[in-house]
């Protein structure tokens, strides 16, 4: 069954065999599904696929091209007890292999909806098409490359979906790293070098896994309850880059590679950070982050600094504790930049822009006076300055 054919690179090329839907399931353990679901059953499974994965593109080629046995599904042997007390395909017989696809599920999905009416009801997939007996009777049987476990096929995935051709979403990926970490006990280090990463993404998004997950167990923080569509968590893993932050949460970047990096004192800190990051529906908090730049950057300053990191904690919109983070020299510094490059432009325009408004006047004047005031201020602290030397 898994008998090489030759081989090739240093890799044993495995044989490819059809196998019936049925005796095939969808992975659990699937890292994509880290962010969508926490169901476990088939159907359930079959269900976020269907929701969160576009699972009705791939429906729909696979009802007009068929299934493509240039590309085969790569799957494990399934453990005896996998899929017990579920709904399965009528062809399902337990006396026979079955096994577990770790790489095709989106393509594992669109068949068994299309060959399965029942299923397709219960997921709510209706807007598929039916298909003839004879592409049924087709897809009935899928060409499988099978492997003897998951670790045989760590390599292949790290290079293809963490930096390679078929890229996850960040946390799909962090969640397949933790995995790789734990279950094989492959070192981050290594990991990065099978698969090409130059930029310590491995490292960044793992701590990023470990916080989060540190989150939900020991905070009340819970990612469904983000007050947004989507959970954001490259706001978190970048976040975990910054000293300031790993400060406030009481660890060093080396540290919050461990399990459980924040000490049981900053826990309320790791809740606040999470808040600020992705709000609270359930509370009615909105995140104070809307954008990754610049307010991430923003938020690594305020939490830098006592007095705007307690004005941030009192209600302080983010660009307003951000403003006080940098003190009033640098603030007066700004605004005063700021000034120059507006007035310059009102400059620039005001033979085409400016139309005789007299309110327009006014407003210049007042500029005019204001502007003279901090000029003689200017002057009076540099000369009590000259004179205290």
């Amino acid at each position: 069954m898994t008998a090489s054919l030759k081989k090739g690179f240093g890799r044993a090329v495995l044989t490819v065999k059809p196998v019936d839907i049925d005796q095939l399931f969808l992975d659990p353990e699937n890292p994509r599904l880290e962010s969508v679901t926490t169901g476990s059953t088939q159907e359930e499974l079959a269900k976020a696929m269907w929701k969160e994965m576009a699972v009705s593109e791939v429906a729909l080629s696979v009802a007009e091209n068929g299934f493509f046995e240039e590309e085969p599904l790569f799957v494990i042997p399934a453990p005896k007890s996998f899929g017990a007390g579920e709904r399965l395909g009528p062809n399902h017989d337990p006396k026979k292999p079955s096994f577990v696809v770790v790489e095709g599920n989106r393509r594992l999905t669109a068949v068994k909806l299309l060959v399965d009416s029942g299923l397709r009801q219960r997921v709510r997939a209706t807007d598929l098409p039916t298909i003839s007996e004879t592409r049924r009777r087709d897809l009935q049987m899928l060409p499988v490359s099978i492997y003897p476990d998951k670790e045989a096929l760590w390599e292949y995935f790290g290079f293809r979906h963490v930096n390679g051709p078929k890229e996850w979403d960040s946390l799909s990926k962090a969640a397949y790293i933790a995995h790789v970490v734990r279950e094989f006990e492959k070192p981050l280090d290594l990991i990065a070098r099978k698969i090409g990463d130059q930029h310590s993404t491995v490292e960044r998004i793992f701590r990023g896994y470990i916080l989060l997950e540190q989150a939900e167990k020991r905070t009340k923080f819970r990612r469904e309850d983000c007050n947004r569509n989507r959970f954001y968590f490259s706001h978190l893993y970048t976040a975990a880059t910054y000293p300031e932050v790993l400060s406030f949460l009481g660890t060093t970047a080396k540290k919050a590679l461990d399990p459980d990096p924040v000490p049981k004192r900053a826990l309320g800190h790791l809740e606040e950070l999470m808040t600020w990051l992705f709000g609270s529906r359930e509370r009615q908090v909105e995140p104070v982050i809307r954008t990754q730049a610049p307010d991430l950057t923003h938020l690594r300053a305020v939490i830098g600094n006592p007095q705007a990191l307690s004005a941030l904690r009192s209600g302080v919109r983010l660009e307003r504790a951000f403003a006080i983070s940098l003190g009033d020299e640098r603030r007066f510094e700004d605004a005063l930049a700021a000034s120059k490059d507006s007035l310059q432009e009102a400059k620039g325009t005001v033979t085409t822009g400016y139309k005789g408004n007299s309110e327009l006047l006014e407003q210049i004047k007042s500029i005019g006076v204001l502007t003279e005031s901090i000029h003689e201020e200017m002057k009076s602290i540099a000369a009590r300055r000259r004179a205290a030397k």
